[in-house]
């Protein structure tokens, strides 16, 4: 039996365990999922195999990933399991990459606050190259005041003083590329002149 075949034959026992933890009835998940209680049933028996459409509707109803739902096994090497790690003040990190030395890559995300927070810039050895995915980040550079929005870019020595937050009532989620001995980002390709909008 393939690692492909071997996941999808323990579905059925993840579905029932989530359902059973969350103390949910066939009835009741069927109602919130739209797949009839027979079906789950039998999902949850094994004797039938789930479509990619009943596991998006079940991990919706459970509150999981599609991942976390079939029990996929990690990808990347086995070694090592990159996890997000929570810090203060509303703010999840998650390291996209875990190699000594060299530059490191992690996604940011940054809860709004309820009201704006007081700044508090710091310094540090390195340089960062920040990328916006969404919502809106503000940073804190030296004597700059900046707000970046989605698909925005920031590149800086870390030795000048610098603080990010959520800028507005959003979340916002970021790239970081960081180098502690101040490498840089080296652009290989820029558009033309005739390429720009």
């Amino acid at each position: 039996m393939d690692d492909r075949e071997k996941t999808l034959g323990a579905v059925g026992v993840r579905l029932r365990a989530l359902r059973q933890d969350r103390d949910t009835t066939l009835a009741e998940l069927s109602a919130a999922t739209g797949i009839s209680v027979s079906t789950l049933s039998r999902l949850e028996s094994g004797s039938r195999r789930p479509t990619l459409e009943q596991l998006l509707q079940l991990a919706k109803a459970h509150n999981v990933t599609l991942d976390e739902l079939v029990g996929a096994p990690p990808t990347g090497d086995p070694r090592l399991h990159l996890r997000p790690i929570s810090c203060h003040g509303g703010m999840t990190v998650l390291p996209l990459t875990r190699r000594p030395g060299g530059i490191q890559a992690y996604k940011f995300v940054l809860l709004a606050a309820a009201r704006p927070k007081e700044p508090s810039p710091q310094t540090h050895e390195g340089y960062e190259w920040l990328y916006v995915l969404n919502g809106r980040l503000r940073l804190v550079l030296g004597e700059h005041d900046l707000v970046l929005t989605p698909g925005e870019v920031a590149e800086f020595d870390t030795h000048t003083p610098h603080w990010f937050g959520a800028a507005g009532t959003e979340s916002v989620e970021f790239l970081s590329l960081f180098g502690k001995q101040g490498e840089r980002a080296h652009i290989r390709a820029r558009p033309g002149k005739s390429d720009r909008s």
